[in-house]
């Protein structure tokens, strides 16, 4: 009953903010634009579509805000009244009230906040979809900022993902396609790294790991977190201090280079990926700045570590392997790494394949970011893998989502920028270090003390396994025995035969030179 009564919720607020309309409007078709027209009497739709359409989202909840975000990013797709007003997503979301914060951080610690902390801001200096933060002054004088999860998070979150499990479920049954992009799995994974999101210890965990990660590429900065204060509720890190990466116009002015800052991005990005295989996976522009001080002009500032993405050492050679064969241009070998890797069925025809992706990139190539739509690449892509039955690969859709964002950052950044040419260095030099001297030196030297632990026990697993006492083995080393004893005994015979041969025909001629 409590999600038929979240469905009502979601249908009565998509009509009170003509989210159908906005929708409908995108076909051309006459008998729509009638049926558009019959739906939209007796409502009152004066206010701007992208208004209405963000605030339809904020309503909806934290799921809905998400999906917000990330479109925000994608002006290259939306209108642009959509994209300024889905942009107030990121982290201008309503917050709750100030009270209610200050209540939320005494409970969480068990005392009041004037014991913690010698100044805390009730008003929060940005307001998100989980969460929101207070800045505030340790006893110590140490600048900090307090990040409160939002009440009764737990139970939106649940509500609409059990819908979208729901909905998974006849999308599979009632549709091949839906088959065959596993909307069940897809959905699975949202739902862990939501439920991550929730758990602010493994956020603030999260943002040791790449701080750690990131330490020596003097790139990126994360803050640090104060872990006597860190609990799963709220927790407390170091205050960071810069420009939103969105304000282009303020960072040109501070005298920040632009287009270094976006090739900056990417190889943020392919080293967290490919060097590490552990990446900040909501890279929207409210979770990014750019530091102007002096002593780390131009680095980034990284924030919001809820959702990180983790890939295996197969997928990311996979995918390096797939990246070095589209910035060549080995239609080929991207669809034998297709077919090898399991995505297509194995009796796919290798260059039916290769000819569809063919078409489907070579006219995107040769060409700077701001001429390259992914939202058509991607479409295409997915028109033409119908034809050869490819799988959507749960575990890559945190990555694909990623993707996305960096391109959104980079074409705001420079949209002369070149994701492909900047990229591709990276990912060749990344490779030589998997498959050449340094990666086999690198992997002997992470095996090692494996070794050095196997190796003196070595003799005696070889004991152990000499002396098994089992019966088929013991049957088979009889055999061998038996084998043995008859090859000795033939041998024998012929050593014998070839002996007395020989001795007689050394007799036969001392007889005749004896007689001669």
């Amino acid at each position: 009953m409590r999600h038929i009564g979240r469905l009502v919720f979601i249908c009565v607020t998509v009509a009170r903010h003509g989210l159908d309309e906005l929708a409908l409007t995108s076909f051309r078709q006459r008998w729509v634009r009638a049926l558009v027209r019959v739906l939209t009497i007796g409502r009152s739709l004066d206010q701007p579509r992208g208004v209405r359409l963000r605030q339809g989202l904020e309503r909806l909840g934290p799921i809905f805000v998400k999906f917000g975000q990330v479109l925000s990013t994608r002006r290259d797709l939306l209108p642009p009244d959509y994209a300024e007003e889905l942009a107030k997503l990121q982290d201008r979301v309503p917050p709750f009230p100030a009270a209610q914060s200050r209540a939320l951080v005494e409970k969480a610690f068990g005392r009041p906040v004037d014991e913690i902390f010698a100044s805390f801001d009730a008003e929060p200096v940005a307001s998100a979809s989980i969460a929101q933060v207070h800045f505030a002054t340790l006893k110590d004088g140490r600048e900090v900022a307090v990040k409160v999860l939002r009440p009764r998070m737990l139970e939106v979150i649940d509500d609409d993902l059990a819908l979208m499990r729901t909905l998974a479920g006849w999308i599979e049954r009632l549709s091949t396609d839906g088959r065959r992009l596993k909307p069940r799995e897809v959905v699975a994974e949202f739902d862990t790294y939501l439920h991550d999101e929730l758990d602010l210890v493994r956020e603030a965990a999260n943002a040791a790991q790449l701080r750690r990660n990131m330490e020596g590429l003097r790139l990126v900065m994360v803050p640090e977190m104060i872990w006597d204060l860190c609990t799963q509720n709220v927790i407390v890190m170091e205050r960071m201090k810069g420009v939103p990466i969105s304000q282009t116009e303020r960072l040109r002015a501070a005298g920040v280079d632009i287009p270094k800052l976006a090739r900056d991005g990417v190889t943020i990005f392919f080293t967290q990926v490919f060097r590490d295989g552990f990446f900040h996976a909501d890279m929207h522009p409210g979770n990014i700045q750019v530091s102007v001080d002096a002593a780390t002009f131009g680095r980034y500032i990284a924030l919001d570590f809820g959702i990180v993405g983790t890939l295996t050492e197969f997928d990311k050679e996979y995918l390096a392997q797939n990246f070095i064969a589209f910035f060549r241009r080995d239609y080929k070998r991207v669809a034998e790494l297709h077919v090898e890797s399991g995505w297509v069925p194995r009796e796919t025809r290798v260059d039916a394949l290769e000819g569809a992706i063919r078409a489907v990139c070579e006219p995107h190539f040769d060409r700077p970011l701001k001429d390259i739509s992914l939202g058509q690449v991607l479409l295409r892509l997915f028109q033409a893998s119908r034809r050869f039955n490819v799988e959507i690969q749960p575990q890559l859709v945190l990555l694909q989502k990623t993707l996305l964002n960096v391109e959104g950052l980079g074409r705001q950044l420079d949209p002369e920028l070149d994701l492909w040419t900047t990229a591709k260095p990276f990912l060749e030099r990344w490779m030589h270090e998997q498959i050449g001297w340094r990666g086999m030196v690198e992997r002997l030297k992470n095996e090692a003390p494996r070794y050095a632990q196997l190796l003196p026990e070595l003799p005696r697993l070889v004991h152990q396994a000499l002396q098994r006492d089992s019966a088929p083995d013991r049957q088979l080393l009889q055999a061998i025995l038996e084998e043995q004893r008859r090859g000795n005994r033939l041998l024998l015979a012929l050593a014998a035969a070839v002996g007395g041969f020989a001795a007689g025909a050394l007799l036969v001629l001392a007889l005749l030179r004896w007689h001669g």
